[in-house]
């Protein structure tokens, strides 16, 4: 697997995630700091926002003109975007349009990158399971080290440093992407979605929209699943940070917080190398089963837990959640056309996170009606029922794992 395609793709992504992890923990201490929670929720929610209402487009660009195209753009326009932060913060407190717009303008970015990432998976991986396992372990590993990394550099020096080393990320991946040749020598360098570029002038993006929610649409197993995942950010994903983090702070204090999150980056490493051995014949069958033992995150909160089982409970559920994410990732890169895999991932990323902003919304005014605790118990029976939707839905639970492909990709 670790041939130069994988290697240079591997190493894109992974210091795209550092910058990625980075980010919120800039925006929340450094803007914090200048214009209060107010000012950071803004800046974070129009960075989501702008996010959730260009990915459909960018998932058309991206099959337009080939992923990674779109990619290679999309990180130059975020060191654009984090340089000019870092050169603001170095020069003194920069004013809040200017985070403002540089959020918009990053979160358009992001728009157009993520679409691109299943899309390249097929290209650079002879193996998508093996692939999108170890791309899941370095997520997991650069969610640990990046907020931390960047708490450390804000205290140490100052914001403009972050933003600096932030920007330098993106600069890295964008030049890794740019070195991955996905054709055979003698042969074009584009991919099928780049080569028929030249053409794309006559083509109505209206149409490659419909096209997109047809491809979607056609696939029973996958529009249901993003269903059951639209309700899981109501009720599960979105509530679960502010909730959690109020009632273990309150009760253990912010320390006993941080250290179940990084447990939750411990068991998301775990599953990402169990994913890398075990091979399901029925992949969304066996990430269902997995998920159901994600119910012990809220419940070990909700139930108030000691220090053990609320550390053993988040390493389960991280665990559970990054197992189910690689057999999800590698259905839709293996059962989707190439020609519509990244729109395909657009609609999935669309439904997906407006559940989950949705349920960040609806956090905070939820708790008029019931406590936090009872929230939660919400939380792990809307899992527990989210499981048996998943298992008890004939298109999922018998969807079978795709024949390994005969061809390996295109060779550097």
């Amino acid at each position: 697997m670790w041939d130069r395609r994988f290697t240079l793709y591997f190493t894109a992504r992974t210091v795209s995630l550092v910058g990625d992890a980075m980010m919120p923990v800039a925006a929340v201490l450094a803007v914090g700091a200048l214009y209060g929670i107010t000012g950071a929720g803004l800046v974070l929610g129009v960075w989501t926002g702008t996010f959730v209402l260009l990915v459909l487009f960018g998932g058309v660009l991206a099959d337009r003109f080939g992923a990674r195209r779109m990619m290679v753009l999309a990180d130059l326009v975020r060191v654009l975007t984090q340089g000019v932060l870092a050169a603001a913060f170095f020069t003194g407190p920069p004013p809040f349009w200017l985070l403002v717009a540089m959020a918009a303008v990053a979160g358009a970015a992001v728009a157009m990158f993520l679409p691109g990432v299943n899309g390249m998976i097929p290209l650079v991986a002879r193996e998508p399971q093996r692939a999108n396992a170890t791309l899941k372990v370095a997520d997991a590993l650069a969610h640990l080290t990046g907020p931390a990394l960047a708490g450390l550099l804000i205290t140490l020096t100052s914001a403009g440093t972050v933003y600096a080393i932030d920007a330098g990320t993106f600069l890295l991946s964008a030049l890794c992407l740019a070195l991955i040749r996905l054709a055979p020598s003698g042969a074009p360098t584009e991919t099928p979605a780049e080569a028929d570029s030249s053409t794309s002038g006559g083509r109505s993006l209206g149409r490659d929209l419909r096209q997109g929610w047809h491809e979607f649409r056609a696939r029973t197993w996958m529009w249901a699943v993003i269903l059951i995942w639209v309700v899981y950010g109501v009720l599960l994903f979105g509530p679960l940070v502010p909730l959690s983090s109020a009632l273990i702070g309150a009760r253990l204090g912010p320390n006993a917080y941080g250290l179940a999150v990084s447990f939750l980056g411990v068991g998301t490493v775990l599953g990402g190398l169990l994913a890398l051995r075990l091979r399901p014949a029925r992949p969304l069958a066996a990430g269902a089963l997995a998920m159901a033992l994600y119910t012990a995150l809220p419940l070990c909160v909700a139930l108030g837990a000691g220090l053990p089982w609320l550390l053993a409970g988040h390493a389960l559920g991280g665990g559970a959640l990054a197992f189910w994410s690689v057999m999800w990732a590698t259905s839709v890169q293996t059962h989707t056309p190439p020609v519509v895999l990244n729109r395909v991932s657009a609609y999935e990323l669309a439904g997906s996170v407006s559940g989950i902003a949705l349920g960040q919304i609806l956090a905070g005014p939820a708790t008029a009606l019931a406590s936090p605790d009872r929230l939660l118990l919400i939380s792990a029976a809307a899992c527990l029922a989210g499981c048996a939707a998943l298992l008890t839905t004939p298109a999922i639970r018998t969807l079978r794992r795709a024949a390994p492909t005969t061809e390996p990709p295109p060779a550097a």
